[in-house]
């Protein structure tokens, strides 16, 4: 018992430091990967907005770039066309640029913020102004010009404008450029980092997990040992129950054997010779012309007395059984139900040519009188079936009738039911067979029981 306790008090003990190391393992888990979530969290929004950044501000130099090519092309058709009417649309148009150009680089922001950027729009500003300015001054004076001219005024004039506005263009796309460029090398670094740090919680956490094992593999061991000969003492108590209920069920059965012999042989001797001198003895005295009436009495006594005997040598062992087998002794059951209880009962059997081993024979044959017996006593059927099959490996046993029923299974029997399925059920598990009973209220009931044809299992 102190054993028992001290087992116990450590298997508890154990389950704490067990559940403790677990919940660490998995504590340190779940932080490092909300950890490294939150970290991957910040590193995508910071990539994402810098991206759109990056994205916006290109767009929007390329609308400046876009919009300053379309102006300068706008002023060179009107050189060539200076018409006034045409001069007019061209002016309008160009307006409409510069205030395009004007918005994009009010909108306009730095993927990284730094000073120098900022001047460097201010600067392409400022000669976004001067080149609108010029293309508004070339278009003033507009008129008389030849195509010659017109060359050289875009030359001296609108070219030199555009090309500085576009450079400085390029300029702040490439300081872009490398600035996404950057930026994502950092992003990379920061993620590579933290996923070092999460690999790193995660190997502690395994170092951990591997520790906790590695305990619970010491601790299975010592339990393992100190009660393998604990199991060995239960296993060696369980076959010696088993071995002794066999035994005792032999011996039942020897003796019931036995006693039905000495019934028959013995006290049914006896019987039908005190029925026989009883008859010789009424013959005598009604050829001397007296009255034979109480001898007739006696007679009807000592047939009764005789019936008892014969019934008591049937439920004890019935000689068919091992005479005829089991077939024909369970057919002589089956009469007898019928007999006295007006019951109509039926055998019916598949397979049954051959002998089956003793011990299959006698527990099949007690399991179905438990069954006829409880047919006869609380099923009050009208009908009751007995089906015997010899498969293979195995003989099944099935018995049902068309009574009143139960509420009940193979676990759970009523308590007038109880104790003969338990031994219907002992009887079958002695043999390694199986045990199911069928039943329900108004709907009769079925008893199964499978039984290995090799006998009492080692």
């Amino acid at each position: 018992m102190q054993f028992v306790n001290r087992v116990q008090i450590e298997r508890v003990s154990f389950r704490a430091a067990l559940a403790l190391g677990f919940c660490t393992t998995l504590g340190l888990w779940l932080y490092t990967g909300f950890a490294f979530n939150k970290r991957i969290e910040t590193v995508q929004k910071q990539a994402t907005e810098v991206t759109g950044r990056y994205t916006r501000a290109q767009e929007l130099l390329s609308t400046v770039r876009a919009q300053v090519l379309i102006s300068s092309v706008r002023v060179r058709d009107a050189l060539l066309n200076p018409e006034t009417s045409a001069l007019a649309g061209y002016r309008e148009q160009i307006e409409a640029s510069y205030r395009i150009v004007a918005m994009a680089l009010a909108d306009y922001e730095p993927v990284i913020g730094s000073g120098s950027q900022d001047d460097q729009i201010r600067r392409l500003q400022a000669e976004v102004e001067l080149f609108h300015q010029t293309s508004m001054s070339v278009l003033a004076d507009a008129a008389g010009h030849s195509p010659a001219s017109v060359r050289d005024v875009l030359n001296r004039h609108i070219a030199p404008r555009r090309e500085a506005a576009l450079a400085i263009s390029e300029e702040i796309q490439s300081l872009n450029r490398l600035a996404f460029i950057r930026q994502q090398n950092d992003i990379a670094e920061i993620h590579r980092v933290a996923e070092l740090q999460s690999r790193r919680g995660l190997g502690v956490g395994l170092v951990i997990g591997l520790g906790v094992l590695l305990l619970t593999s010491v601790y299975a061991s010592r339990l393992e040992s100190r009660l393998r000969q604990q199991l060995d003492r239960d296993a060696r108590i369980s076959r010696e129950l088993h071995d002794t209920a066999n035994k005792l069920i032999g011996a039942q059965e020897e003796e019931r054997r036995t006693i039905a012999r000495e019934l028959h042989d013995e006290v049914g001797q006896v019987l039908t010779a005190i029925k026989f001198e009883l008859s010789v003895a009424q013959r005598t005295i009604e050829a001397a012309g007296a009255s034979a009436e109480p001898l007739a009495e006696a007679q009807t006594i000592t047939d009764g007395a005789l019936q008892t005997v014969r019934n008591l040598t049937q439920l004890l062992h019935p000689a068919a059984l091992d005479d005829l087998g089991l077939a024909a002794a369970i057919d002589t059951s089956l009469r007898g139900l019928a007999r006295r209880h007006d019951i109509r009962a039926e055998l019916h059997q598949v397979g049954m040519a051959d002998r089956l081993p003793r011990e299959v024979e006698v527990a099949a044959y007690r399991i179905v009188q438990e069954a006829i017996t409880n047919v006869a006593r609380h099923a009050q059927a009208t009908a009751c079936h007995v089906h015997l099959t010899h498969l293979p490996d195995r003989l099944l046993v099935e018995v049902e009738d068309d009574g009143i029923g139960f509420k009940g299974d193979t676990d759970s029997v009523s308590t007038d039911r109880g104790l003969g399925l338990v031994g219907v059920r002992e009887r079958a598990s002695r043999l390694g067979g199986t045990f199911n009973i069928l039943s329900a209220p108004g709907h009769g009931t079925r008893l199964i029981v499978s039984l290995p044809d090799r006998g009492v299992p080692a």
